[in-house]
């Protein structure tokens, strides 16, 4: 008798349906999917929305790590023997959001390339936007992080990705992501709307005009005048 052919493994259907080791679950805006401090046995999709990453120190401080949009991946520390979560992932939107256990996704990883590629790219993809911020936070001004920031969350220069229109973020939270006061980002949200890069009532709307922040302003790593301070 023949061998009962394999059938073939659907990135997106395994990412699209529940069945073993799988859950999806809906969660309101401001909704934490996991907490620091807590056990670290699954790794996370986001099928729709939003989620920020953050830490907090013992002294109660927050800091904003990252913000993952749709199509990503997150908690993916368990997969390298992290026990405990060493960050908070909070929903900034109503999201739709897959939970793959550890030792799923351990075992797909190991048996289906097409899943294994696709995970790759991602790492790869945040690794580069791990450099990319470091570069940003070292030599940009504020002003160009907020452009920058806002750019990433609109998803430009992702293909067919690109959404104009975005949820809506609070300048504390984007004052924690760049590194600065709540009060300079209101200062540089006018100063972008006057100028016609953005609009927001309820909304934020990115126009492809604020890359002009950022392609026309290099990191001033040779010169210190050209460096924005923050304090």
């Amino acid at each position: 008798m023949k061998a009962k052919k394999k059938a073939a493994f659907k990135v997106d259907t395994f990412l699209a349906t529940v069945n073993g080791g799988r859950s999806i679950a809906d969660y309101p805006k401001d909704k934490a999917v996991f907490s620091q401090g807590e056990p670290a046995d699954a790794v996370f999709y986001i099928r729709d929305g939003r989620v920020k990453i953050s830490v907090i120190s013992e002294q109660g401080k927050e800091a904003v790590v990252a913000i993952h949009n749709k199509g990503d991946f997150f908690g993916e520390g368990c997969l390298m023997g992290q026990p405990l979560r060493l960050a908070t992932a909070v929903t900034m939107m109503e999201c739709s959001i897959m939970r793959i256990e550890r030792a799923i996704a351990v075992r797909v990883l190991h048996d289906e390339p097409e899943f294994s590629q696709r995970f790759m790219a991602h790492l790869l993809a945040r690794n580069a936007r791990v450099e990319e911020d470091l570069v940003d936070q070292l030599f940009n001004s504020s002003e160009k992080r907020l452009a920058r920031t806002l750019l990433l969350m609109a998803n430009f220069g992702k293909e067919g990705k690109q959404d104009r229109v975005i949820a809506k973020v609070s300048q504390a939270t984007l004052a924690e992501i760049i590194g600065t006061t709540r009060s300079r980002v209101s200062t540089f949200m006018n100063k972008f709307r006057k100028l016609g890069f953005i609009d927001y009532n309820g909304e934020l709307e990115v126009h492809n005009s604020l890359l002009s922040m950022v392609l026309h302003e290099t990191p001033a790593i040779n010169r210190d005048n050209d460096r924005e301070a923050d304090g």
